[in-house]
């Protein structure tokens, strides 16, 4: 098993900052919304990669954040940000509480080659994201359906209640397409509103019951969320049978 790059302030040192207009505010959930920033100089970008943003104070205070890229790499225009408010946070208020389509914000990237898939890599592959963590998750199932060639995929996504599923619909219509991405939820305190879903944490069991509904073992298994969620997530499948150097992990928080 192997883990990605932290997510904070993890650029190299030569990837320069560049300013990025707000283009549009889209609400998510409650406590998410997507941001789409508009780069002066647009980049490519791989599936499952991140940016850096920093905000500066009047008085030259600075505050830096890393937020995976929702959108696909086949997209154009303005890069899809999900990010969650944060009532501790230094930077996430400020998207939610201040920011307004228009303003200008620093940001540098892409980052996190190493939690990047390319539909050409192949797969099958599992994905497990708890929380915000399914940002990254969603960006490689984009790229897939963007693709003519479509490797089975299979996502769990754990959080706490059917409200607080970021791209809820738009992952159960892709599921509805029958394209070979299967989409299984997992919510820890709310009931279950599905078939072949769950009203738990992520366990052993869980996992085993995952695998079978894939054509065949995983080649790639990519894990994202908190701390807690991304150990047992990982736990639950090496315990399932998965071999540790396929899962390759990346973790919010501290």
């Amino acid at each position: 098993m192997t883990d990605a790059v932290a997510p904070a302030a993890s650029a190299p040192l030569a990837l320069p900052w560049q300013p990025a207009t707000l283009a549009a505010i889209a609400k998510q959930t409650a406590r998410v919304s997507s941001f789409f920033l508009a780069p002066q100089r647009p980049f490519a970008f791989e599936a499952g990669q991140h940016v850096d943003l920093r905000l500066t104070a009047p008085d030259g205070y600075q505050a830096e954040r890393s937020y995976s890229i929702a959108s696909a790499p086949e997209t154009t225009g303005p890069i899809e940000l999900a990010i969650e408010r944060l009532d501790d946070g230094e930077v996430s208020p400020y998207f939610h509480d201040v920011a307004a389509v228009g303003d200008e914000i620093e940001l540098r990237g892409p980052v996190g080659r190493h939690f990047a898939w390319n539909v050409r890599d192949g797969g099958p592959l599992l994905l497990l994201g708890g929380g915000s963590g399914v940002v990254p998750l969603v960006s490689m199932i984009r790229h897939r359906a963007a693709q003519a060639s479509r490797p089975p995929a299979l996502l769990l996504y754990s959080a706490r209640r059917w409200d607080e599923l970021v791209f809820r619909d738009e992952l159960l219509a892709l599921q509805g397409r029958r394209d070979g991405f299967d989409l299984a939820l997992a919510l820890t305190r709310d009931r279950v509103r599905r078939p072949g879903n769950y009203a738990r944490r992520v366990d052993k069991a869980m996992m085993t019951e995952l695998l079978a509904r894939l054509p065949q073992r995983p080649a790639q298994v990519f894990v994202c969320g908190g701390n807690p969620f991304v150990s047992a997530a990982a736990d639950a499948a090496i315990a399932a049978g998965i071999e540790p150097r396929l899962i390759r992990t990346e973790r919010y928080g501290q």
